[in-house]
């Protein structure tokens, strides 16, 4: 039995500074900054403190690039201070720390990116070092907002898929994050990895891009296309499960055929300051239930919990819950 526990979040770390914007302009027309705050972003990053506010005891590694600058001391030290293992996130003088605008529309929660990769773009493969963690899960992105990493590397088609052997190769089970880029770019960097994951989480945009489906219509997403796309792209891949989150939802699709599907928790829209990290939360969640075997409908309610909770801040990670709570809020929903 594997004696295996915790994770890596390896990839994007950057700075986001959020911008609470009174209504989003157009060209060379103006817009009210109503609030400002800054907070550590990037999908390793979001997970990695998601996962550590579900459960303060499971052990959480960092692997990422950041600037010898003040921006990478603050992600240094807000990582570390959330407990999560934070020696594998280098430092370098050649680039500053990632960062992202992130314009939100204060009504509607509805969020804008700026990004500027910097450090992002010098990560490569020989960053990470996998033979000294008895962690069980390497949770890796963004593909797509990272130079060197989506390019071809060595005698591999990308650094991410040079990552994601070496991961396996260690004993580590593997999950992707994407980012909704051009579809075509998106099908190009992570259909050579789906061989080296054994799960797939990611959004209605995404697995829409990946099977060359059209999931979205008109603004809104058609569930049984995603079912669809997300069983065309487990067949292409190694994964045991594939799920696909949307605004109403989520399904799972499972290699032996099954699928599963779960309605998001009702939210009292007041309460909604961003929906800027949902769904990193959702991952968190999802990803700590199967880290530890639960059934994949309670996967989905604490998935679906953990972004409903994420929605109560302007930040990434500044009001997700613990496992308990998130649990118990799931439940709430299912006896009203």
């Amino acid at each position: 039995m594997s004696t295996r526990r915790g994770f890596v979040c390896a990839g994007c770390w950057t700075l986001d500074r959020i911008k609470v914007i009174d209504a989003w302009p157009a060209e060379e027309e103006l817009a009210r900054i109503t609030a400002t705050d800054r907070q550590g972003g990037g999908s390793a990053h979001n997970v990695a403190i998601d996962i550590r506010r579900l459960d303060d005891t499971m052990p959480v590694e960092a692997i990422g690039l950041l600037g010898a600058d003040a921006d990478g001391d603050f992600l240094y030290q807000t990582s570390t201070e959330a407990g999560v293992d934070s020696h594998q996130l280098h430092r370098t003088a050649e680039a500053e720390t990632s960062y992202t605008d992130v314009m939100t529309v204060g009504h509607s929660g509805k969020r804008t990116f700026f990004h500027h990769a910097g450090a992002n773009d010098l990560l490569n493969p020989d960053h990470f070092e996998f033979a000294s963690t008895r962690a069980k899960v390497l949770h890796l992105g963004l593909l797509g907002v990272h130079h060197l990493l989506d390019e071809p590397w060595r005698n591999e088609p990308s650094g991410w898929v040079a990552v994601l052997k070496a991961a396996q190769a260690a004993g580590l089970q593997t999950n992707i994050e994407m980012v909704s880029i051009e579809p075509a770019r998106n099908r190009h960097l992570c259909l050579p990895c789906l061989p080296y994951l054994d799960t797939l989480i990611v959004n209605d945009h995404e697995i829409g891009a990946l099977a060359n489906i059209h999931t979205i219509e008109n603004g809104e997403t058609l569930p049984e296309r995603c079912k669809e796309a997300a069983h065309k792209i487990i067949g292409e891949g190694a994964m045991q499960l594939v799920v696909a989150h949307y605004p109403g939802g989520a399904l799972c699709v499972t290699r032996d055929g099954q699928s599963y599907h779960a309605d998001a928790l009702k939210i009292d829209p007041d309460t909604i300051k961003s929906t800027v990290g949902a769904g990193d939360a959702f991952a968190a969640g999802m990803l700590y239930a199967l880290h530890e075997n639960w059934a994949i409908d309670k996967a989905m309610s604490l998935a679906h919990a953990a972004a409903a909770t994420s929605l109560r801040s302007h930040t990434t990670v500044g009001s997700v819950e613990t496992v308990d709570q998130c649990l118990a809020l799931a439940a709430s929903q299912s006896t009203n």
